[in-house]
């Protein structure tokens, strides 16, 4: 696993350097915030699962999707402190909204451990996430790249859709992607997709490609690939010969497959297993009442959160194979279906 060291290092989860009373073999909740993004059902979920039970085979995890509903995560937090969660492991829906949730677990000695998005206004125990910023980063220039291949001159014109201004990640990644497009492209039309969805996302390109005009979008900043599908099916529907590029995030399987046909341009591969093994492990530990040994820092705007950054991946078609599946996120065969093979075997798949 592949952890970016941040301005910071901290060795201990809050003032007394430890969770709550700690258990043994702790219940532990995990509360993901939609399914969407198919990601979290399908890795997120399962790895974290698996990893608590091969570290602690006694342990207990309390699942909860909040389907993107705010409200309904908050009563999902509560809901796991009732049901006697020792410790909580939180990627909020809305990480403005859920500090009087985080201060009610503190009142019960039960640590928080945000995972995937930073949390802001309140210290709690642990982050664990990726470099944001960077993945903005990689994204634009990954756009800039394809269309310089293209032979895209002058500041070419560009499509930005971010994701829901109630993540705080979408912040981080619009920030990358703007510190590397700024003075170099058009923005014609930007976007901050509520719920990151793949429908809005389309509803949003189909609006650009109305008021910019189809033949000048020289590109897509896609922040994930689910808002990417959605943006490649407006592009299909408006009837363009050849789509522009477009870049994507998470590695979402139909992400991996448009890639190897030619319909997106990247992804930004994100070793969730990793991520979510990560996770489980710093849970257990905050769980038992014991110190963390985080190698690095984040400042939420509150206090410095003890930190795990991972790094990120830019994946494009020719490196799916030394990526995607030598890490065994996926498959050959799950990626390359009947209808792909003679796709995957120009990308040198098969």
């Amino acid at each position: 696993m592949a952890l970016l060291l941040v301005a910071g290092c901290s060795d201990s989860s809050t003032p007394s350097g430890k969770g709550g009373g700690g258990k043994k073999n702790p219940t532990i909740a995990l509360l993901l915030p939609e399914s969407k993004t198919t990601r979290y059902e399908s890795v997120d979920r399962p790895k974290f699962e698996a990893k608590v039970k091969s570290r602690c085979p006694a342990c207990k995890v309390l699942y909860f999707n909040a389907d993107q509903d705010a409200p309904k995560q908050q009563s999902q937090i509560e809901a796991a402190l009732t049901q006697g969660a020792d410790v909580l492991v939180l990627d909020a829906v809305d990480a403005a909204a859920v500090a009087p949730q985080i201060h009610a677990a503190q009142q019960k000695k039960v640590p928080v451990l945000a995972y995937d998005r930073l949390i802001k206004g309140i210290a709690y125990d642990a982050f664990v996430s990726f470099d944001n910023v960077r993945v903005g980063e990689m994204q634009g220039q990954a756009l800039l790249d394809a269309m310089k291949a293209r032979g895209v001159t002058g500041k070419p014109k560009i499509v930005m859709i971010n994701g829901a201004k109630t993540d705080p990640s979408s912040a981080d990644y619009k920030k990358g992607a703007h510190n590397v497009l700024d003075g170099k492209v058009t923005i014609g039309r930007e976007y901050d997709t509520p719920d990151w969805s793949p429908d809005k996302a389309q509803d949003e390109m189909e609006q650009a490609i109305t008021a910019l005009g189809r033949d000048s979008v020289n590109g897509v900043l896609s922040a994930n690939d689910g808002m990417a599908g959605g943006a490649i099916a407006a592009m299909k529907r408006a009837g363009y010969a050849k789509l522009p590029p477009i870049t994507g995030q998470d590695a979402e399987l139909a992400g991996v497959q448009r890639i190897v046909t030619g319909d997106q341009y990247m992804t930004v591969y994100l070793d969730i297993p990793a991520q979510a093994a990560q996770a489980a492990e710093t849970a257990i530990t905050l769980g038992r009442g014991e110190k963390i040994k985080a190698p690095a820092s984040v400042n939420n705007g509150t206090a410095d959160i003890p930190a795990y950054m991972l790094s990120p991946t830019a994946v494009t078609k020719d490196k799916i194979k030394d990526t995607i599946v030598k890490d065994s996120f996926y498959t050959v065969d799950q990626i390359c279906t009947a209808a792909l093979a003679t796709a995957c075997t120009a990308a040198g798949l098969r």
